[in-house]
């Protein structure tokens, strides 16, 4: 039997939580410009699938990718890493 490839994980802020286990979340990367050796910052944005309902807006969590959920949910949530202050 072989071995399931490594999935993706990323680390992120959720910025949306208003459809039911479904929630936006917004990973920020650093990276360093191969030309002009500055340093730019990078934002995307992924729909991620959260069964129970268990983070919300501001929350710190970790997403893995995984099949392919609706038209464009991609990623499962993993784990709330921090709980946002907010309530």
């Amino acid at each position: 039997m072989s071995e399931r490839g490594k999935r993706k994980c990323r680390r992120g802020v959720v910025i949306s939580d208003k459809i039911n286990k479904t929630r936006m979340v917004a990973v920020a990367r650093t990276y360093r410009h191969s030309l002009y050796d500055r340093v730019l910052r990078s934002k995307r944005k992924f729909v991620v699938h959260d069964e129970k309902n268990v983070s919300h807006i501001g929350d710190t969590v970790t997403i893995m990718e995984s099949r392919p959920l609706s038209r464009t949910k991609r990623w499962v949530l993993i784990e709330v890493v921090n709980k946002s202050l907010e309530i």
